[in-house]
């Protein structure tokens, strides 16, 4: 039976890697993101544009329309973020509370707001997306991976929370993903070391998949291709 399912950020790389794999396998996979329109599409999915995931009105309408076109909500993806390196000294404090609206209030706007639906179910499930980068920040990396150290807590907090319930909450971890913005502004890094989109979807069919029903509150390290 095809489940209903939500990628956020999905318009960006890893997020239209992460809905290509759902749709492959016949689920029926709603795309949310802040930019207005996909760049590219995947066949079968529902795109829905221009929605501010620290906004609870408009994350609120984007479940209610993905609930209705698909019958529910089965999982929940949460890609949707951002990245920013510069040093406290030098960059702005506005960076940190821009990486936290990115990556951990959007997070866990969508989370809460669709956990009755995905508590509605048998099998709910979350994978959240947070950085190998937060185990131990390096220089410049300050704002961004205390935001994904969120995420980390978030993950372990929630899972332990829906303990009673049939909803297990995951997070991956991915080193440097291999990604056109990351090449450019890494020129000289040697690819072959970095993780694909394509490798972290396999992983998050994994603990989506009634298979990892056992597995909940973990942090889990993708870190290489093969």
């Amino acid at each position: 039976m095809a489940r209903s399912i939500i990628v956020t950020g999905g318009f960006g790389v890893l997020g239209q890697a992460v809905a290509a794999a759902f749709a492959a396998q016949g689920d029926k996979v709603a795309r949310v993101d802040f930019a207005p329109s996909a760049a590219e599409a995947v066949a079968g999915t529902l795109d829905i544009g221009g929605v501010n995931l620290t906004d609870a009105d408009a994350t609120q309408a984007a479940l209610d329309q993905v609930a209705a076109a698909h019958g529910g909500i089965d999982v929940l993806v949460n890609v949707a973020g951002g990245f920013t390196w510069e040093t406290l000294e030098g960059g702005s404090l506005d960076s940190w509370a821009k990486m936290q609206a990115m990556n951990l209030m959007t997070n866990a706007t969508i989370t809460k707001l669709a956990l009755p639906a995905l508590k509605a179910g048998e099998h709910g499930r979350i994978v959240n997306i947070g950085a190998g980068a937060a185990i131990k920040a390096g220089m410049g990396m300050g704002a961004y991976t205390a935001s994904k150290a969120g995420v980390h807590r978030l993950t372990e907090a929630l899972a332990e929370e829906l303990g009673g319930s049939g909803v297990t909450v995951n997070a991956i971890l991915p080193s440097i993903i291999d990604t056109p913005t990351n090449r450019k502004d890494m020129p000289d890094a040697d690819f072959t070391q970095w993780v694909t989109a394509e490798a972290i979807a396999d992983v998050i069919l994994f603990l989506a998949s009634p298979a990892a029903r056992g597995v909940t509150g973990a942090l889990i390290p993708v870190t290489r291709n093969g």
